[in-house]
């Protein structure tokens, strides 16, 4: 059986693991017959109880879980590069990887749909809160514009077309893809460490023109304990040294074309 491989960076996140676990369960279970569904985690720095809660909550459910951990807080590019590194020896040729928020954002209902999507023939599906049919809610009015306007100026900035959204974590990658991602631009994929890591991946997998489809999302903020990690200055800061970055995977992109061709 194919595995679901679902990765997910962890801070503080003791409020909201047991019920992002219980779901992942739930889901487990309603895809059994099709995907063997195993979780890794990548607990970077919790200062509270977030990983044991996580391991004894999978042993109280039968869950499959991997928890990888960092001793001090580098950020989610950081962690997701430690994940994807994990999983650079553990994936078959037609594996998928789910990647989330640890905060209950992420709709667990709507992986049904992203693998539907992914039969099609995509390399990656995103869940979008931008395409027609999602929407934020439960947010103040100043972070949904503040959200819409850095969504829109970033793609515009870093000639991002033909998608609508580029920062959410909640993505399902084929693992040919990945694979590819990692022949090129190492096993960890991503080199930068703040949230701004998304759009570098998106990047990436542009210039070496995969295929990318969209599932609309609700993003609801209230489902969450606690606040976003997301410090909007740094971030937006983030998405600014991306443009210095381009030229170089462009050119790392075009090699590996250059390869292929010869």
């Amino acid at each position: 059986m194919n595995k679901l491989f679902v990765l997910i960076p962890i801070l503080n996140e003791a409020g909201n693991i047991v019920r992002l676990l219980d779901g992942l369960r739930n889901l487990s279970t309603e895809l059994q017959n099709k995907w063997d569904v195993q979780v890794v985690l990548v607990d970077d720095g919790s200062r509270d109880q977030t990983s044991s809660l996580a391991q004894q909550t999978a042993k109280d459910t039968g869950l499959r879980l991997t928890v990888l951990k960092h001793e001090t807080n580098h950020g989610p590019g950081k962690a997701f590069a430690t994940g994807f590194s994990h999983l650079a020896t553990a994936l078959g040729k037609d594996d998928l990887v789910v990647t989330m928020e640890g905060d209950n954002t992420s709709r667990l209902e709507l992986v049904k749909q992203m693998l539907v999507r992914m039969n099609e023939g995509y390399d990656f599906v995103l869940a979008s809160p931008y395409m027609y049919g999602g929407k934020i809610i439960n947010t103040s009015a100043y972070r949904i514009f503040l959200s819409s306007v850095a969504n829109l100026f970033i793609k515009e900035f870093l000639g991002i077309h033909g998608i609508l959204t580029v920062s959410s974590f909640f993505r399902l990658y084929r693992s040919t893809a990945l694979r590819r991602l990692q022949d090129v631009y190492g096993s960890g994929i991503v080199e930068r460490t703040g949230f701004e890591c998304m759009v570098e991946m998106i990047m990436k997998i542009m210039y070496l023109q995969m295929t990318i489809s969209e599932v609309p999302m609700i993003l609801d903020t209230h489902v969450r304990v606690g606040k976003s990690r997301m410090k909007i200055m740094k971030t937006i800061r983030g998405y600014f040294n991306l443009w210095f970055y381009r030229k170089r995977w462009l050119e790392m992109a075009a090699r590996q074309k250059k390869g292929l061709l010869e």
